[in-house]
């Protein structure tokens, strides 16, 4: 008797349409087009990098233009880096994606008579493998994970907080758990690392921030307490802003109010009240300035060395759940170099030059234009999203809003390099957008419920995501599709993160087991 074959799956049934479809969708480019000037200019200074190049448009790829790239700067084959092109048509940011033609002649965009200026930037020479397997399931929590965080110089520790009064620390190279630290007497809401990584700071809604010696477990002293209601949100100071080897934090809370700790003496450095409701999130930018969100409604700038109002930035219509900045990634690593050899890691070996090096991180990463541009998004339950530039002169007025979302936006994240921005929303899918603009580029969907959060990879290509339907899935950013499906966790999925070498994912939910993810 013949072997009957079972029928195809659904998977293989879409994915043999997806490629009868591109088969068809082959656009060849004419090859009588002749040639197209392209002029380069660095999106960082805004300098040109050498004279306007006539390329023939048939040959105009990113692959060809980003080797005529390395040969105008003078790096030889090993020293190539890749990079991201972009074109400005008439106050929208174009993607080159695959060719010149496709992105900018065919759409009508320019033609081959002009000049075409092309801005680039580099991407991470390292490239993050997508996560596709579970390497270890910890069990441990005696409730649900609400937090997890990988440490900022490797994806060796990570710590998580749950609804059991607890945080623990894990080796994740082993997949078993280091320390668990003890102290708060009710659910442990956030965690979060030092950017030296020789602190862990939790909040808690026991009204108190603890500090904790990661490698031993132990409690830095007393709990600092002032807070009268839960502890939301932390953001430690950027490294390259410290003063006298002084080490501050500052932790947002359900009583409206963001205090900004001491953590050497313990004291609370100033209050900063105005809020009239509970403030959701707290980050503290590489300039100084610290941003709160509230369920006010509004976004509050502060002075973090006076603790004083800059202004106020109220164009939400509903609580505001989540704020990031274009520089979350470099603030978090400070002087980390985030690449797979984590054993050889060039740390600097005295103060000042960590500092130093701090500061050339964040400002490499922050400079568009030959300035410091840090930028803002805001997410919100009003099914918006806004973007801002704090820093310039019109800081109160928005540069795009971002409308698409059919319901409450939990979470918004830029990627590391800065221009791509992230929404995760509980109409089960996640938005990208272009960070300068504000231009909507793709929405995610294969979630079959909320989606609570999503983390970049260091070297913003992929995106995971955790959601209530039980699962992660990775993304691929640039063609807008799912990458790799993540099943493993037997409930909700609270938090994620992607370490910053891009080795791992942790992730962490209802079911109480911490899962980390590898390639």
């Amino acid at each position: 008797m013949a072997t009957v074959f079972p029928p195809p799956s659904k998977r293989q049934r879409t994915a043999v349409a997806e490629i009868a479809r591109d088969q068809q969708d082959v656009d060849t480019i004419p090859n009588n087009l002749g040639s197209v000037r392209i002029h380069f200019f660095d999106q960082s200074t805004g300098k040109p990098t050498g004279p306007p190049v006539a390329v023939p448009v048939a040959d105009a790829t990113v692959k060809n233009l980003e080797l005529l790239l390395n040969t105008l700067q003078g790096n030889d084959a090993t020293e190539r880096v890749p990079y991201r092109f972009t074109f400005g048509a008439g106050g929208q940011v174009v993607d080159i994606v695959n060719d010149i033609y496709r992105a900018v002649l065919k759409p009508g965009f320019t033609t081959t008579e002009d000049t075409i200026s092309l801005q680039y930037t580099p991407q991470a020479i390292f490239r993050v493998r997508a996560v596709s397997r579970c390497s270890a399931s910890i069990p441990g929590h005696g409730e649900a994970i609400l937090t997890t965080s990988f440490a900022s110089s490797s994806s060796s520790r990570m710590v998580t907080g749950s609804g059991d009064s607890t945080a623990r620390i894990f080796d994740t190279d082993t997949g078993t758990p280091l320390h668990t630290l003890k102290g708060h007497t009710s659910w442990v809401l956030v965690a979060c690392w030092s950017p030296d990584d020789t602190t862990v700071a939790t909040g808690s809604m026991d009204n108190t921030v603890r500090l904790w010696d990661p490698a031993t477990g132990q409690p830095l002293g007393q709990p600092l307490k002032g807070h009268t209601k839960w502890v939301n949100s932390l953001a430690w100071e950027p490294y390259h802003l410290r003063q006298n080897s002084t080490c501050r934090l500052a932790s947002s809370s359900k009583d409206a109010t963001v205090r900004i700790w001491d953590t050497v003496s313990k004291r609370i450095d100033h209050v900063l009240t105005g809020h009239k409701n509970s403030v959701s999130c707290v980050r503290w930018g590489g300039t100084g300035t610290i941003y709160t969100a509230s369920h006010d409604k509004t976004i509050k700038l502060w002075d973090s060395s006076k603790g004083t109002l800059i202004s106020t930035l109220s164009s939400h219509a509903h609580w505001v759940n989540h704020l990031a900045l274009s520089t979350d990634l470099v603030l978090r690593t400070a002087y980390h170099e985030p690449n797979h050899n984590t054993d050889h890691q060039n740390i600097p070996a005295t103060e000042a030059q960590k500092i130093e090096k701090a500061k050339q991180r964040f400002e490499k990463s922050a400079t568009i234009n030959g300035q410091i541009t840090e930028r803002l998004v805001t997410a919100s339950d009003d099914f918006t999203i806004y973007l801002w530039s704090p820093l310039s002169p019109s800081s109160t007025k928005p540069l795009a809003r971002l409308l698409g979302h059919q319901k409450q936006v939990n979470h918004v994240t830029f990627s590391p390099d800065g221009t791509l921005i992230a929404s995760s929303s509980f109409d089960n899918s996640i938005k990208l957008w272009n960070a300068r603009d504000g231009h909507f580029l793709h929405t995610l969907r294969g979630h079959v419920g909320p989606v609570y959060m999503s983390c970049f990879s260091p070297d913003s290509r992929l995106l995971v995501s955790g959601s209530k339907d039980t699962t992660l899935k990775v993304w691929d950013v640039r063609m807008g599709k799912l990458r790799e499906d993540l099943p493993g966790h037997r409930d909700e999925v609270f938090a994620v993160d992607w370490s910053p070498d891009g080795r791992m994912v942790g992730s962490g939910g209802k079911d109480r087991a911490v899962r980390i993810w590898r390639h």
